[in-house]
């Protein structure tokens, strides 16, 4: 099973990934400027599973020392909402530690390999 990994969260977007390898996951993350562009990363790699990790857009601002407006701040929530519908695991990862992530992730991945 391939899984790739996208979204804002550049650090648990690897974190992910590394941790899925070492479970014996075929799992891989986007590195791309536009990783939360699901849609694209798909037709790229042609994953069997994507992973959408998200920071909220206030936390991504901040971590980023960004003034971002609330127009802009729309535009992304709207960029998002798309993506969110385009992957096959969405992930709000604010608040969560990356062992709650990655169980989050695990439990979508059994029930997968559960119904094959």
């Amino acid at each position: 099973m391939r899984i790739a990994v996208v979204g804002p969260c550049a650090s648990g977007k690897t974190a992910l990934a590394e941790r899925l390898q070492k479970l014996g996951y075929e799992a891989r993350e986007c590195t791309q400027e536009h990783s939360y562009a699901p849609t694209m990363w798909q037709k790229i790699s042609k994953p069997d599973v994507l992973i959408y990790l998200d920071a909220s857009l206030p936390a991504i601002a901040e971590r980023r020392s960004a003034d971002w407006s609330e127009e802009y701040l729309t535009v992304q929530n709207r960029r998002l909402s798309h993506a969110r519908s385009h992957c096959d695991l969405y992930i709000q990862t604010g608040g969560l530690s990356e062992e709650e992530v990655l169980e989050r992730a695990l439990d979508f991945l059994k029930g997968l390999e559960l119904n094959k």
